[in-house]
């Protein structure tokens, strides 16, 4: 083989490499990255995997979910250490808007909180509304030596809705935190349901995890108090907002919110856990909210999700009408 040929050839293969590299770095450290602060109860039921497949299958974007309970996920964005948050608390991200750290929020799903028992059900609340069940589980309790109940106790939008739960049925929750029958997780919703079944107590739960959990055979746990409007469980989406944070992927975070209200979304929202658990995990909200729809669970979200008449009133839309039409 003459010099020119083997020149050539040495040529021909460093050209491959460089495409090689130039490829790979595109498509490894090409991404933009996105950073979506989030809930457990999302994180743990699968659903962000299916949801971040499908979005870098569309855009350039590398999404990364950091879950937590939605206390934390909300301070995590406010310090700017997010571009987007996915959270279930409807008072904080009020809050969160009127701050000036949040903008462009979007009710994207909802589903229902349950209270989970041992099948015993010692203290007899199957089948009951949410504010009679407790009351039975706090007596129940004070007869007990052991923990009645378990706490998320971590700030998260479950933890908010089981404070909310316990004041409207009468009870100061300051006092009831420190019960000897009270327990305090301090974690996410696996962990507590994991908790509860230790010690065969009751606890408030998000369906999806509790139905991951349960399919598993990693709790007996059984559903005693479901559904109906106290037991709403509302997951809403919002941007950080860049002109208190300037440094936010703002542009990557409107892509995906305008992804997850999409019809793709909502769909990939819709099935999720469907052919697992016989049921989806999750239902659509944009739908039935853009049509207004009679649907007595539309007056529900409505009722609770809604502030100042609207999921996002126009001064925190950041000039992107579009989302609200």
């Amino acid at each position: 083989m003459t010099a020119s040929k083997k020149m050539l050839i040495a040529a021909a293969i460093i050209t491959i490499l460089l495409i090689a590299g130039t490829v790979i770095y595109l498509q490894y450290f090409g991404k933009r990255r996105l950073i979506v602060s989030t809930t457990t109860s999302l994180y743990d039921t699968g659903l962000l995997d299916v949801i971040e497949k499908a979005f870098e299958a569309r855009h350039p974007i590398d999404v990364n979910f950091i879950p937590v309970g939605t206390g934390v996920a909300i301070q995590n964005a406010k310090n700017g250490d997010a571009d987007v948050t996915l959270v279930h608390s409807p008072k904080l991200e009020r809050s969160f808007l009127e701050e000036g750290y949040g903008v462009c929020r979007k009710i994207i799903a909802y589903n229902f909180f349950a209270i989970v028992g041992p099948e015993a059900d010692s203290a007899g609340i199957r089948g009951l509304n949410a504010t009679e069940a407790l009351k039975r589980i706090a007596a129940y309790g004070e007869s007990q030596t052991q923990k009645t109940w378990v706490s998320r106790s971590d700030n998260s939008g479950t933890h908010q809705k089981e404070q909310s739960l316990w004041t409207a049925s009468g009870y100061n929750y300051s006092e009831i935190k420190i019960k000897s029958w009270y327990a305090r997780a301090d974690t996410g919703m696996g962990g507590t349901l994991l908790m509860a079944e230790e010690f065969s107590a009751y606890t408030l739960t998000d369906m999806g995890t509790y139905l991951k959990y349960s399919k598993d055979d990693r709790i007996s746990l059984k559903t005693l108090v479901t559904e109906g409007k106290e037991m709403l469980n509302v997951y809403s989406v919002i941007a950080v907002n860049h002109t208190r944070h300037p440094s936010v992927n703002f542009e990557d975070a409107i892509t995906l919110i305008k992804f997850l209200v999409s019809e793709e979304g909502q769909q990939l929202i819709e099935s999720h856990g469907a052919s697992d658990y016989g049921q989806s995990l999750f239902l659509g909200a944009v739908q039935p909210l853009k049509q207004n729809s009679s649907q007595q669970v539309v007056q529900w979200i409505q009722d609770y999700s809604f502030f100042n008449g609207s999921e996002c009133p126009p001064e925190y839309r950041d000039g992107h009408p579009e989302l609200y039409s």
